[in-house]
């Protein structure tokens, strides 16, 4: 029996779960609280985890209880056990009933509010039984939800590369921005205009330093014009694309928004080309982890909605 074996033996799934809990609660008495349990059986599980393996897993500081390299590795590894075993148990109950399961998505706003939106409608009707839980923001917080291992994958534009030693992005189709007017706005009925006839105009746009507000002054300064100024700031698309519908605004939005929005009848997309604009959409995963079964059947439907997507000629 080698050493490997022996710790097997001498060290139980509840007790790295302990070790989990000590690590994220920062105390013994609030890991205590948090696991229903008292504070001495989580010393003595913690000092048994020590003795198996015969190095020091937590240290006591001034602010708490913080891990040991040895503490930190053990309870990072315990935690991708424990997704594993839950994934492990999902699947069999997929395959017990493969019309129901569950799933955990992270998508950027406009894409959770679009193209995601529209997938999950078509995921519902398919498979009524499977339960959706979407998690929208930045895609900085989805891409942290994903290596938490909080979600089972991610949907958003690829502003910037995605960490290839430990995420697999599957592009779905190229995206671009679109300027957007009222149905009612005069400018709807246009045929013809250029980016520099809409520098008066008024605009609702997203902040600056947003993802939407950077590509907005890119697309004007690769034009060679000075981005116009914003009437109105909102962060959320969805309340961008709400005040354009009701006045005389204009936004710039992602077209596959435009197309799944509820907006989309107060909508009119206006002639302007933004070439500059095109980023790809993908669906991020995690590598080496066992794929969900109901985010497989997602990503097939995706990769179906995407193909209308992927043949448009901007």
């Amino acid at each position: 029996m080698d050493d490997s074996e022996r710790i097997e033996r001498r060290i139980s799934l509840h007790e790295i779960r302990i070790l989990i809990s000590v690590v994220r609660a920062g105390s013994m008495g609030k890991a205590a609280q948090l696991l229903a349990t008292s504070q001495p059986a989580i010393s003595r599980a913690i000092a048994d985890l020590e003795h198996a393996l015969g190095v020091r897993l937590l240290d006591r500081t001034k602010v708490g209880i913080e891990p040991t390299a040895y503490g930190a590795a053990l309870a990072e590894r315990g935690i991708v056990v424990f997704d594993e075993l839950r994934r492990a148990v999902r699947h069999v109950e997929f395959l017990a009933d493969p019309s129901a399961g569950e799933l955990h998505i992270a998508a950027t706003l406009p894409l959770a509010t679009g193209f995601a939106a529209a997938v999950m409608n078509q995921m519902s009707r398919r498979y009524p039984r499977v339960v959706v839980q979407l998690l929208s923001g930045p895609s900085e917080m989805a891409y942290r939800a994903l290596a938490e291992r909080r979600v089972d994958l991610v949907i958003a534009r690829l502003l910037a590369p995605v960490d290839e030693e430990n995420v697999t992005a599957d592009i779905l189709f190229d995206e671009q921005e679109v300027i957007v007017a009222g149905a009612d706005n005069p400018l709807s009925r246009r045929r013809k205009m250029t980016l520099k006839e809409l520098m008066d105009e008024r605009w609702v746009l997203g902040p600056k330093d947003s993802p939407s507000g950077t590509i907005f002054v890119e697309a004007f300064r690769a034009a060679g014009l000075q981005p116009p100024h914003a009437s109105i700031v909102a962060s959320a698309a969805p309340a961008r694309l709400a005040v354009v519908a009701k006045g005389r605004f204009l936004t710039i939005v992602p077209n596959s928004m435009l197309t799944h929005s509820a907006f989309h009848a107060a909508l009119k997309r206006l002639p302007v080309e933004l070439p500059t604009t095109r980023r790809p959409v993908a669906i991020a995963t995690l590598k080496n982890r066992t794929m969900n079964a109901a985010a497989k059947l997602f990503i097939d439907l995706a990769r179906d909605a995407a193909k209308p997507m992927a043949k448009l000629r901007w």
